[in-house]
């Protein structure tokens, strides 16, 4: 049995991209980033919540729909956006619970929920067919997403995607440690520093303000409730007969480094989609999209045009 301080920690990385930088009273970015400046950023209403989506590119492009790891927001994908938003119309929004989406009303924070609002989310968006991509829960979300649902994805890309078990989550959710809630709810600036160290292989690679940018998000009113709501409901059951039903080209990127989610399950994932391929990166963690955009969005783009537009 690991000790509750070695939960925390694991719990914050499980099935996550996680938490560099932090504080405690941030309501928020105080100024817009360069690409929410050229973006169009709107909230779509459902059942209560606010979802906030970001679309940018040629609004007749291929469509590309980005999701992002449990913690994070929208923000994680700017460098893909940067890289891809001349040829492809990229959306991507804050999940649930999540930036300034914020906690739902309704508290879908389930995995298979989550699965249920992104397809109402694409009604509400007329997209009908898309590439799809996700990190680490992200792409839980993305897969599952692929398999219930194959005639609505284009391609799949999965990084650093959460499927197997890890850390004792399978069918049942882990409980969560009193030290692993008053760090979501308070978000200590020490704990969020150390977790970015877990989570990026080299964090200078990030640009700068990210860590203050990734506090604030966490930080939104109602976010640490909802974290804690998700970690309660987080399950992971054996993924292969759902994995073996993805129909759609899949592209799986992986972190060499990712000290999170085993380079092994990108293997393993690999394995269980009938039409998928791997690309690994050395000296990269659990999030290649932020430490190296320019290449894997590259090879995002040589893989969307190799299988056709």
């Amino acid at each position: 049995m690991k000790s509750a301080a070695c939960l925390s920690a694991v719990l914050i990385a499980a099935m996550a991209i996680g938490l560099p930088g932090c504080a405690s009273e941030a309501s928020g970015p105080q100024t817009a980033t360069a690409s929410e400046a050229a973006a169009e950023t709107r909230m779509v209403e459902m059942d209560g919540a606010q979802i906030r989506v970001r679309l940018e590119g040629p609004v007749d492009a291929p469509v590309i729909v980005l999701l992002h790891g449990f913690t994070m927001s929208l923000e994680s994908w700017d460098g893909w956006a940067e890289q891809l938003s001349g040829d492809y119309r990229i959306v991507r929004y804050d999940l649930l619970g999540h930036g300034l989406t914020g906690p739902d009303p309704l508290a879908r924070y389930a995995p298979d929920e989550r699965v249920a609002v992104l397809g109402r989310l694409l009604d509400a968006l007329d997209i009908e067919r898309a590439t799809l991509g996700g990190n680490s829960f992200g792409g839980l979300v993305a897969w599952r997403f692929a398999a219930a649902k194959p005639e609505r994805v284009e391609r799949l890309i999965l990084v650093d995607s959460g499927a197997y078990s890890i850390y004792g989550v399978t069918e049942d959710p882990v409980p969560v440690p009193d030290a692993m809630r008053g760090y979501l709810l308070a978000a200590p600036l020490a704990g969020v520093q150390a977790s970015a160290m877990q989570i990026y292989a080299d964090p200078t690679r990030l640009p700068e303000g990210r860590i203050e940018q990734i506090q604030q998000m966490m930080a939104q009113p109602g976010n640490g409730e909802a974290f804690i709501g998700h970690l309660e409901e987080f399950v992971l059951p054996d993924p292969e007969v759902d994995l073996a039903r993805v129909t759609a080209p899949t592209l799986i990127l992986w972190g060499e480094e990712d000290r999170v989610i085993p380079l092994d399950h990108a293997r393993r994932i690999e394995a269980a989609i009938p039409d998928a391929r791997l690309i690994t990166y050395p000296g990269v963690g659990h999030a290649p999209q932020e430490e190296i955009p320019a290449e894997t969005a590259a090879d995002v783009r040589a893989f969307i045009e190799g299988s056709g537009q």
